[in-house]
């Protein structure tokens, strides 16, 4: 059979269609390239629980592990409450409380805006975490650099919730509050005046600018991640030294008063705990003596990795390779003092 084309010869050619440009409403297709995400982790590990599940009951009977868990388990009971209650304070202060008003608060004069900062700390609770980028907006709103770097290092170790987490993991010695209070105060205000005449701070562009709620939410977000992070590391760590590492070596370290003391504010700034928790890892580590310990809680929050890290960050890197040796070996010449003249 023959078919009649009813297209006229004589006509212009119909032009081809063309791909609609409305988008289409069928469902994309999921990427099947996607990064593993935690809740597929936490999946495989259940199952991986489940399957294995005689072994580790095995393991769990073995009282190395059964000390190990007491110990981690303890350390994150005590330390929990008061680092989320410190990094929720600390970001609503950070977010509500106007900049300007710590510019106007603070004497003109640089010499004495540095102590009057280094007090600030003690009404204004929070971890290390949240004084790096709060001191450098007071910094870029007019505030001496030295007073701020006084603000930085004194907040975190002389504020409320600190001092009362102290008291909470030293009840038979409450003279250890007393000793990280000063030893940190004192270490920040010598730091303050030392930068006052030696250091300088290069200028950073201003980066926020996100709602307040937005602000808020985004720090609590972040310090909780971060700070709780190392603090599962720090318990982690703990739990470790108290298993792992033979009594008989800890001891013999702890019989030796500086190499003790450098140990422990080693150890602090390898652990980067939060200030809110580490008393409670320092309490842990009962085989040292208290002056150790006090170099341990004094260091800890004015040197450590994740603190060189964001100072760098924010200030720059030369600031960072100057100010942190600087203020490490002042805050152990300080706590080992101090401890001496106390214990």
């Amino acid at each position: 059979m023959i078919r009649l084309s009813t297209t006229d010869p004589a006509a212009p050619p119909r032009p081809e269609p063309q791909a609609s440009t409305v988008p289409s409403a069928e469902p994309e297709a999921p990427d099947r390239d996607r990064w593993v995400g935690s809740t597929e982790v936490l999946c495989f590990l259940l199952i991986l629980v489940g399957v294995l599940h005689r072994q580790v009951g095995a393991l769990v009977t073995d009282p190395r592990l059964q000390t190990w868990l007491t110990v981690f388990v303890s350390v994150m009971v005590q330390a929990v409450p008061f680092l989320v209650f410190g990094v929720v304070l600390s970001a609503v202060i950070a977010v509500f409380v106007p900049r300007s008003f710590w510019a106007r608060a603070l004497p003109r004069h640089p010499a004495l805006a540095v102590p009057v900062a280094g007090m600030a700390g003690v009404v204004l609770p929070g971890c290390e975490c949240g004084s790096v980028p709060i001191a450098g907006s007071l910094i870029r709103r007019g505030v001496t650099p030295a007073a701020a770097l006084a603000f930085l290092l004194a907040a975190p170790a002389i504020n409320p919730i600190v001092l009362t987490a102290t008291a909470v993991a030293f009840p038979r010695n409450p003279e250890m509050v007393v000793a990280r209070g000063g030893a940190g105060l004192l270490v920040a205000l010598m730091m303050g005046w030392l930068w006052l005449r030696l250091g300088r701070l290069p200028h950073r562009a201003h980066l926020d600018g996100l709602p307040r709620m937005a602000a808020f939410w985004t720090a609590c977000r972040h310090d909780v991640i971060h700070a709780g992070g190392f603090l599962v590391v720090g318990a982690m760590a703990a739990a470790t030294i108290n298993v792992v590492v033979p009594q008989q070596f800890l001891h013999d370290l702890a019989a030796r008063p500086v190499l003790s003391v450098l140990a422990l504010a080693a150890l602090a700034v390898l652990l980067s705990i939060c200030s809110e928790a580490d008393a409670f890892v320092a309490a842990s580590l009962s085989q040292f003596s208290l002056t150790a310990r006090l170099a341990f809680l004094v260091v800890g929050p004015m040197v450590d990795l994740k603190l060189i890290s964001m100072q760098a960050g924010i200030f720059g890197r030369r600031f960072a390779v100057r100010f942190a040796p600087a203020t490490f070996a002042l805050a152990v010449l300080v706590a080992a003092g101090l401890g001496t003249v106390i214990w």
